[in-house]
């Protein structure tokens, strides 16, 4: 008698078409189909951006929610996640770009992330995990600040505008009234994205497009957290716009950095330890992960490089599945993937791929998982 089959499911999400959860469902069905006795094991993940609350509750955090101002002003309810004193919350439940009837790339605020810090802290929390990712806002966390107390002013004294059109006119910063609490708390950001502050590869160049501003726009935001930057630093000391991962959720990073001491993490790393994926390896045959779009950008620390690099430290073949799949083939095996396969190889028009992911990853992934493993195992 072969012995059990173990098989690892850990996805990301498929974004705008599956959740995590919902991937690593049909996933499951899919390795069940060609494995019927194999013992599944789903670990979905996520990157530190949206899924990170979910990942917690999933590890046995309880989960909480708060009312507080999204960010284009209007109220919103957002899930955070606390498991004793330490606390999850995401960015994209209170300044997530889903959030929004239309863009609103100069305006957009994180005010609803500093109000989620704050419910935190009401709760006990001493530890707060912030996951970025998802934001609709290119602020530099100035909203989050201000919601924690901290005054940022103009040259007439007056509280400067939401988004980052408002910091175009910042002339200092009165941190005084900021939330004493946070003097005792620690701040864990965690994200995938290593982009500084400003300039070419910063938050307003490279992530304002997606959030709907034109050219002109990101020119006059980089322009903003140039001037923001120089303001925390005569604040604080401390000069954050060329640090790495600066500019992640639009700066966001940049204002924890240098205002609450913030230590930035690897969102996908941080997930991974959370969900217990090492000791969920162990003895296992085969892992399957995935995500919408598995690209270059893939490799630079999101949750299936991260996956697939646990994996090859573990000793364990894993296997990639995707919407779409623009990563040569020999970068993979560097990466540590063993197999990397997209859904247009069972269904060719795209369009009918992100309507019926679920099925077609279902399909997918029974014909990966019979192609991964042995022969004599797979029949």
């Amino acid at each position: 008698m072969l012995p059990v089959v173990r098989i690892v499911i850990a996805p990301d999400s498929f974004k705008g078409t599956l959740s995590a959860d919902d991937a690593a469902a049909a996933i499951a069905a899919g390795a069940r189909r060609a494995l019927p006795d194999a013992d599944l094991v789903l670990r979905p993940v996520a990157d530190g951006g949206e899924g990170t609350v979910a990942a917690a509750v999933r590890a046995g955090a309880g989960l909480r929610t708060a009312r507080v101002t999204g960010p284009d002003g209007e109220a919103v309810d957002a899930a955070f996640a606390v498991d004793g004193t330490t606390a999850v919350v995401e960015l994209a439940a209170a300044a997530g770009l889903d959030l929004l009837d239309r863009p609103a790339p100069m305006t957009a605020t994180t005010r609803g992330v500093g109000e989620l810090v704050l419910a935190a802290l009401d709760g006990g929390a001493r530890r707060i995990v912030l996951g970025l990712g998802g934001s609709a806002t290119t602020d530099g966390g100035a909203g989050m600040l201000q919601a924690l107390g901290a005054r940022l002013l103009d040259a007439a004294g007056n509280e400067v505008g939401p988004g980052g059109a408002g910091l175009a006119g910042i002339a200092r910063m009165d941190l005084s009234p900021l939330d004493q609490r946070l003097r005792g708390t620690r701040i864990v950001v965690a994200t995938d994205v290593d982009n500084p502050l400003t300039g070419p590869s910063g938050a307003a160049a490279v992530f304002g497009p997606q959030k709907g501003a034109t050219a002109e726009e990101v020119a006059l935001l980089d322009a903003a957290l140039s001037r923001y930057a120089s303001v925390l630093m005569h604040a604080v000391g401390a000069w954050v716009e060329r640090r790495p991962g600066a500019g992640a959720a639009g700066g966001t990073a940049a204002g924890a950095m240098a205002v609450l001491g913030a230590e930035v993490v690897s969102g996908a790393a941080m997930v991974c330890e959370l969900v217990g994926l090492d000791a969920a390896l162990e003895g296992a045959d085969l892992v399957v992960t995935g995500e919408g779009a598995f690209d270059e950008q893939s490799l630079r620390g999101k949750a299936p490089a991260e996956v697939a690099g646990r994996a090859r430290a573990a000793g364990v073949p894993c296997v990639v599945l995707a919407g779409s799949v623009r990563v040569p083939a020999e970068r993979l095996a560097a990466a540590g993937v063993s197999a990397a396969h997209a859904l247009t190889e069972v269904e060719p028009d795209p369009d009918r791929c992100r309507a019926g992911a679920a099925p077609l990853l279902a399909e997918l992934a029974a014909r990966a998982v019979a192609a991964a493993l042995p022969p004599a195992v797979a029949r």
